[in-house]
């Protein structure tokens, strides 16, 4: 490894943060501190901030060839660097091998779908209602975007923010989680440095939400917040960023359903639930929070899920047949310990799991959970599945419609017309057709509804969020006013 782990990335520099805070950077699975990192603090944001906004111009204005071609060298670079990557995953987030493989093909997909963008940055040309002059509509980037990465998939979600944010001509400042500062932001100074980005377009800013947090929304140089995280923490920053006329792009919070119909193939749904639970200890936004199963089915689908629940490898991330590690920060573990503890004292079944050792949650099946129980109406973020009877299609949906979430969801049957027609019942932003509910693809619209967050990535979408719109009048000849 060839970058300061323990340094800030700010204008091209890697510099020792100013603020008399420390950021203790720890391997969850271990507890061993990987590093200690000087903070940002508020002059190191600004300075960042400020390089960021010199640098724009000049790179929005460079070639469309020439921001395409770095992004290519970028490519390059993530293979070369594979194995660093796929290491600080496993050490500082506590990603299975298998998991860290995938997330780092998702990065790489967001990569070559923003390559595309600078030669899409089309606009128009609009007749007008005034004798001899044109309206053309000019797409440009934003300005700055401050990004800040989340913890549970850093180098993915991160880089899902960053890639189209400077592919369309913005600069970015990074402020990764405290709990991945290096796979969610330091790493991305290397590797853009690496691939010949010039000083100043990406910038990573490592410090406490306490003492930057808010600042980070609050300066004047970024036009976009981007915030992957928690419903709560996203509020927040919207609120700011409402006060000072900023834009957001939030992807939050999920209580996602997956809706198991009576004519459902139970062994593709239990393949399926397994896979959208428990991928990375169900710490994903996206995770499977509740399982509804039809009652004629019901019995059938637990049974398999039990099964295929007890067969899960735990342990160390870094053993490559291992599919459940550990959970980020002993807060979540003893969080999860509550949740269950409550679920029990509700009336809940604990059919398997439903403790810790060390850092691994034991992979956990809760039954005879009802629609009205604190787990099923709260995130669960670990690797725990209530399943829910319902007696119908209609309580099904009703039952996923019964939250303040809407990321994404499942619906099993195999009927696909009639999944169809359910899923478009579902108040979801995303929603899948006999598959589980984690999925994210480059060029699709990728967001929630409703406290899930706002906006979309993806595609299009993350073109037309990362830009804006500029009307350029043209009139030929003189135009008579009347006064």
């Amino acid at each position: 490894m060839t970058f300061p782990q323990d340094k800030q990335y700010i204008n091209g520099e890697w510099l020792t943060g100013r603020s008399d805070k420390t950021i203790e950077n720890k391997n969850p699975y271990t507890e061993d501190t990987i590093q200690i990192i000087q903070s940002a603090n508020e002059e190191d944001l600004d300075d960042a901030y400020q390089a960021a906004l010199q640098a724009q111009p000049q790179w929005a204005n460079s070639a469309p060839s020439k921001r395409r071609n770095r992004f290519h060298k970028l490519l390059h670079v993530l293979k070369d660097e594979k194995e660093v990557i796929i290491d600080w995953l496993v050490k500082e987030s506590g990603s299975t091998v298998a998991k860290a493989q995938a997330e780092l093909d998702s990065a790489r997909l967001v990569i070559e779908e923003s390559m595309t963008y600078p030669t899409r940055m089309n606009g128009q040309i609009l007749p007008s209602e005034n004798e001899n002059k044109e309206n053309y509509v000019y797409r440009k980037a934003k300005g700055v975007v401050g990004i800040i990465g989340p913890w549970n998939f850093p180098f993915h979600l991160a880089m899902r923010s960053i890639a189209p944010a400077l592919a369309t001509g913005n600069t970015a400042v990074l402020k990764p989680a405290s709990d991945t500062p290096v796979s969610a932001g330091l790493l991305f100074g290397y590797l853009f440095e690496k691939a010949g980005f010039p000083a100043g377009v990406l910038n990573v800013v490592v410090g406490r939400g306490s003492e930057i947090g808010d600042a980070f929304v609050e300066h004047p140089v970024p036009k976009l917040i981007s915030f992957t995280g928690s419903t709560e923490v996203g509020r927040h920053i919207a609120e700011i960023a409402g006060k000072h006329l900023k834009e957001t792009t939030l992807e939050l919070g999920g209580n996602n359903a997956m809706l198991v119909l009576e004519d459902a193939d139970v062994e593709a749904a239990v393949d399926a639930a397994i896979f959208g639970k428990f991928l990375h200890q169900g710490q994903i936004c996206m995770s499977l929070n509740r399982i509804l199963v039809h009652e004629n089915v019901h019995d059938e689908f637990v049974e398999q899920f039990i099964q295929r629940t007890n067969e899960l490898p735990t342990g160390d991330p870094a053993d490559e047949n291992v599919i459940v590690g550990p959970i980020i920060n002993q807060d979540q573990l003893n969080h999860l310990t509550e949740q269950v503890d409550q679920a029990r004292e509700e009336g809940a079944t604990v059919e398997t799991g439903g403790s810790a050792t060390g850092a691994i949650f034991a992979p956990t099946v809760l039954t005879n959970v009802n629609a009205k129980m604190t787990v099923a109406k709260t995130e669960l973020f670990g690797p725990v599945a209530p399943i829910i009877k319902v007696k119908s299609e209609q309580e099904a949906i009703d039952i996923a419609n019964d939250t303040p979430y809407g990321l994404s969801g499942s619906v099993f049957t195999t009927d696909r017309f009639r999944g169809m027609d359910v899923a478009r019942k579902i108040n979801t932003g995303m929603i899948h057709v006999n598959d589980q509910s984690v999925n994210d693809e480059a060029h699709v619209a990728f967001g929630g509804e409703k406290a899930s967050g706002l906006g979309r990535f993806g595609g299009e979408w993350a073109l037309d969020k990362f830009t804006t719109f500029q009307w350029v009048g043209v009139q030929s000849g003189r135009r008579e006013f009347p006064f």
